[in-house]
């Protein structure tokens, strides 16, 4: 990889370690801590929290109608998406050792926070438990992804891709045959980052 590349991947790096530094703060603004992985709010703060919570029969009169009818079938979504997490997880216990592909952590991905906000009502907090599963789900499948794809075809792809997965950065130039042949092992053992 050129020097310009790893100079832009050390100012991502850079920036993420910032930005969590910048989220820290915000804790200390909204009067929160995570203590044992969970959120734990000051005592006045979630009293404060409590009225804003809109109660439940306000909030399903107030529902719109197109929100209603299209519940369904974003609910819909929960069978293929278990289905695909309960697959994609045997994959892994079963074929990353196999390979020495360290393991991707559930829990790093699919975050069940939300229950801790006061303000949300039972209908507001189960929605955001289904849409951190979902999307949590979504960057657990893709790292997962990532690194089968580090071990079996690390060649990065000669059209542009909108997002790319933490294992992008090692892979092979496109159309670099030589260096494929000469780093593709080794490439596929190249874990040492996690």
């Amino acid at each position: 990889m050129s020097n310009r590349l790893n100079v832009l991947l050390d100012k991502i790096k850079a920036l993420e370690i910032e930005l969590i530094a910048e989220l820290q703060k915000q804790q200390r603004e909204f009067s929160y801590e995570i203590i044992q992985r969970h959120v734990v709010f000051e005592r006045n703060i979630k009293s404060k929290h409590k009225a804003y919570a809109k109660r439940l029969i306000n909030y399903l009169f107030d529902a719109k109608l197109k929100h209603i009818i299209s519940t369904p079938f974003i609910w819909m979504c929960i069978v293929p998406a278990v289905s695909m997490d309960i697959t994609v997880s045997l994959y892994q216990a079963i074929c990353f050792p196999l390979y020495n592909i360290p393991k991707v952590k559930r829990q790093d991905y699919i975050v069940f926070d939300r229950q801790y906000l006061d303000y949300l009502n039972i209908i507001e907090k189960f929605n955001c438990a289904y849409c951190s599963y979902i999307n949590g789900l979504f960057g657990y499948l893709q790292e997962i992804g990532g690194r089968t794809e580090q071990f079996w075809c690390p060649i990065k792809h000669a059209k542009r891709i909108n997002q790319l997965h933490s294992r992008y950065q090692k892979f092979i130039e496109y159309g670099d045959a030589k260096s494929y042949q000469v780093n593709h092992e080794a490439i596929r053992k190249d874990f040492k980052d996690l």
